[in-house]
């Protein structure tokens, strides 16, 4: 049996004080890293950021858009994974030298995970924590820790022949006055969680990986969530941008090279704007 891919699935324990999540990726993950020549562990990386950002967003209730992002002084310089609430995901990777490093601490070395919520109503917020764990789930782990002080493991597993990505997540729910049983809870869950291989995660759909983990438990599964891949560049966009450019600018770059273009960093898709659609931002064009 096949894993359904690009769905994200939660789900509670009726008897026990955890929650959990699934992510098994496949379409959306190939699409963000196939315009780009990233090395393998790269890719690798930037797939965990990918479904660690999926299980982040249905974790934290919000509606709006949050970015996850990574920086530090290794070869990768940056890597960002931007999405919403409704799971329309995209990423990219920045390296300041080539590498065939794989690995959190061997690819961005001394930093940062910047964690950015922009909900549609009410005032940003971002959360940072320094990269000092050696994997990226072990850092989201310490992200719940130090920020939201709520006991949480995340598993993030990756196939780099098949392109495959996916993750887990267990998170003890405070919701009794019992705080040493949901602690119980929450180990208890974590330790079976810790039996998934690779395979099962990349092959099984997830009804028939829960029911093999916590086939002891009453596991509730709520409907699960399609996880789609479309950049948010647009004409708009680049006009919006190229308005902020100085008239004559424009202008020169207009007689140099007959059109501005832009390309974005995402998708790799270049747009091109002549003299006729630029002449709108200033009165020296309209002649």
């Amino acid at each position: 049996m096949n894993a359904q891919t690009d769905v994200l699935n939660r789900y509670l324990f009726d008897n026990l004080h955890a929650r959990g999540e699934l992510v098994q990726l496949q379409d959306s993950y190939q699409a963000i890293i196939a315009k780009h020549n990233y090395p393998a562990g790269v890719q690798s990386l930037l797939g965990e950021l990918l479904a660690a950002t999926c299980l982040l967003t249905a974790t934290i209730k919000f509606e709006g858009e949050i970015t996850v992002q990574l920086q530090g002084d290794g070869p990768v310089s940056y890597m960002s994974v931007n999405g919403n609430d409704q799971q329309v995901m995209r990423g990219i990777a920045r390296l300041s030298q080539e590498t065939t490093e794989a690995g959190l601490q061997n690819l961005i070395g001394k930093g940062n995970m910047v964690i950015t919520i922009r909900p549609t109503k009410g005032e940003p917020y971002q959360g940072i924590v320094a990269l000092e764990k050696d994997t990226l789930a072990g850092c989201l782990a310490h992200y719940f820790e130090v920020s939201e002080q709520i006991p949480t493991k995340i598993w993030l597993f990756n196939d780099t022949e098949q392109q495959l990505v996916a993750g887990a997540l267990i998170q003890l729910l405070p919701d009794s006055e019992d705080k040493e049983q949901q602690l119980n809870d929450f180990e208890h869950l974590c330790q079976l969680t810790d039996t998934i291989k690779a395979e099962e995660i990349f092959t099984l759909d997830a009804q028939t990986l829960l029911y093999r983990l916590y086939n002891q438990e009453e596991v509730r599964i709520f409907d699960p969530q399609n996880v789609t891949y479309q950049c948010s560049c647009s004409t708009e966009k680049c006009l919006q941008a190229i308005s902020q450019i100085e008239p004559s600018e424009i202008k020169s770059i207009l007689a140099e090279q007959g059109s501005v273009s832009m390309t974005c960093d995402y998708c790799l898709t270049t747009y091109a704007f002549g003299e006729q659609e630029l002449a709108v931002f200033t009165n020296e064009l309209k002649h």
